[in-house]
């Protein structure tokens, strides 16, 4: 079974295209919303989060304080690392019972929106980058999140990595830019990956 990576910057529109990968009956696992959701409910991530950044890391109701946390991290790389450090190999394990879980489909879907090179450290047999300029970009996602000024996004845009860099992972590139119909391009990667 193939393993294919899905990423992109944000607002690039990665979930769109992973949304058309599931609608044509792709199993799709979501890396960001699953970490989301083992923040909040993976007693043992809970604990190793709150030894290293504080009680402050969770709301009183016992919800990851997301806000808070981006706040403390993203001035702080090595703090960063640290966190990551402690997720990433989380969001690992349950990649990993994911994939056996759907061992019986011809190729499942990881979105996540930091990828390496397929086989670089990592079990993807190929990387897809989803593709689009920085100002569609931040117009996405000041649409979809208007409480984030501009230059919030660009600050975000900034700290990811490079366009130039996202290019040298990717074995393909789909354009979500405006100029080309989306599904076209979906269909043609599916055809031949089910192959």
């Amino acid at each position: 079974m193939l393993k294919i990576g899905v990423t992109g910057g944000i607002g690039s529109g990665k979930s769109i295209v992973c949304r058309i990968f599931s609608a044509l009956g792709v199993p799709v696992y979501s890396a960001d919303d699953r970490a989301k959701w083992l923040l909040n409910h993976d007693l043992s991530l809970k604990s190793a989060v709150t030894q290293l950044l504080g009680s402050e890391s969770y709301l009183p109701n016992g919800i990851y304080n997301r806000a808070w946390v981006a706040s403390q991290v993203f001035q702080n790389p090595p703090l960063l690392q640290k966190l990551n450090a402690i997720v990433h190999p989380q969001v690992g394990e349950d990649t990993q019972e994911w994939v056996e879980q759907n061992s019986n489909a011809p190729y499942v879907i990881k979105e996540a929106a930091i990828m390496a090179k397929a086989g670089q450290n990592n079990d993807l047999d190929k990387v897809i980058v989803v593709d689009a300029t920085v100002d569609l970009r931040v117009a996405r996602v000041m649409q979809r999140d208007p409480q984030r000024s501009e230059k919030d996004i660009r600050d975000i845009i900034a700290r990811q990595i490079s366009d130039e860099e996202r290019h040298k992972i990717a074995d393909f590139v789909i354009y979500n830019d405006e100029s080309q119909l989306l599904i076209p391009q979906v269909w043609k990667l599916h055809l031949l990956f089910k192959k």
